[in-house]
């Protein structure tokens, strides 16, 4: 019997996929609060998903700057690639292929998680609006200061060298995240950015960093093991731009020049309604692109194997399904019942939540096939 498209494998630049299907970033809040550091629960779980065609790490901070929730893990130091390196090295050998995404939050943080308790760093003096967790409590977001143009060079390094780490810990490539309302995404969207410099104002300008932030890390990894994510439909934490449609077409055009791996579009509101500006043909931007297309946001099985076979989209992102479901690719292609998540563990824990979702049996795998 021929496999449906979703089931087969994808060549993602130079990322060989067996299947189509992706296991999305998803913040856990897990990491070793002493250090930012994953640990033997994060090698579990991740195994555990190694079915995936691709799995993306949970958002890794760059610098401890970049971080805006307590728990989450990073990839500066040296401890933190040791780490990764185990979970790398893990999911290698059950067959899996596992990429890295990069993360500054920008403003999406707070003075608390910030070193010696320093403002944030946006684009601009605005504060998101969004909450955030501590490490005790949800709270408000804190005002921050606007990076200045003399501490690009370093922001540049700082995504540089965090490339260079994830190499060192064995990923199969990079993604960026210039999406979700985070910093590279703040500068993007003139809702955030009212700077005035070579940074703010044009499509070209608010665009500026994310592009230079891409043409650093490529100074590490090749084109196609890198791969970005963007929301430019999404007014996730308080990023918003007046004309979402110029800014994806243009962002999409010149993203077509760089030969990627793949391009993760959240397709609409993040976690929200897949939605967009009428003007928006996400099949005419996927074409504009010219390589692999990620769709992301409110996927199911229906829909998974509809836009794959269609063309809309080569490869899905499922979150959520993947939280509940380790074997999330095997259970799809049997068709099979999914678990239920517990919305509960999501942030936060330990193994509960985490790493004891169940498997299918083999009652329900000789039922299912």
């Amino acid at each position: 019997m021929t496999k449906h498209t979703l089931f087969t494998p994808h060549t993602a630049g130079k990322i060989e996929l067996k299947n189509r299907i992706v296991m999305a970033p998803l913040t856990r809040n897990r990491a070793r609060p002493e250090d930012d550091t994953p640990h033997d629960l994060h090698v579990t779980y991740y195994t555990q998903r190694a079915g995936a065609g691709l799995i993306i790490t949970e958002a890794t901070q760059i610098t401890p700057e970049g971080k805006g929730y307590a728990w989450t893990p990073g990839i500066y130091s040296e401890a933190q690639v040791d780490a990764w390196k185990r979970v790398t090295d893990s999911v290698h050998a059950a067959g899996g292929k596992i990429v890295m995404q990069l993360w500054h939050v920008g403003r999406v943080s707070h003075t608390s998680l910030q070193e010696d308790g320093k403002k944030p760093v946006a684009p601009s003096p605005i504060a998101s609006g969004a909450p955030t967790f501590d490490g005790t409590q949800m709270i408000d977001t804190s005002e921050p200061r606007a990076l200045e143009v003399a501490e690009i060079p370093r922001l540049l390094d700082e995504y540089r060298h965090a490339a260079a780490n994830a190499k060192k810990a064995g990923f199969d490539g990079i993604e960026l995240h210039a999406a979700n309302g985070y910093l590279l995404d703040q500068f993007m969207k003139d809702g955030p950015n009212k700077r005035e410099d070579t940074y703010g104002g044009s499509l070209e300008n608010r665009t500026r960093l994310t592009f230079e932030v891409l043409d650093a890390i490529l100074t590490v990894w090749e084109p196609g093991r890198v791969g970005i994510r963007l929301s430019p439909f999404s007014g996730a934490n308080g990023a918003t731009d007046s004309d979402p449609a110029a800014l994806a077409d243009y962002v999409v055009g010149r993203l077509a020049r760089y030969d990627l791996a793949y391009l993760h579009m959240i397709e609409g509101e993040t976690g929200g309604p897949r939605s967009w500006p009428n003007e928006t043909d996400l099949a005419a931007l996927k074409a504009k692109f010219g390589g692999t297309w990620m769709g992301n946001n409110g996927y199911d099985r229906e829909l998974a194997l509809k836009n794959v076979a269609d063309g809309p989209a080569d490869l899905v992102a499922f979150g959520v399904p993947y939280i509940a479901n380790p074997d999330l690719a095997q259970r799809l292609e049997l068709d099979a019942e999914l678990n239920a998540a517990d919305k509960s563990t999501f942030y936060g824990g330990g193994a509960k939540g985490y790493t004891d979702y169940p498997f299918l049996s083999e009652a329900e795998l000789k039922k299912a096939g």
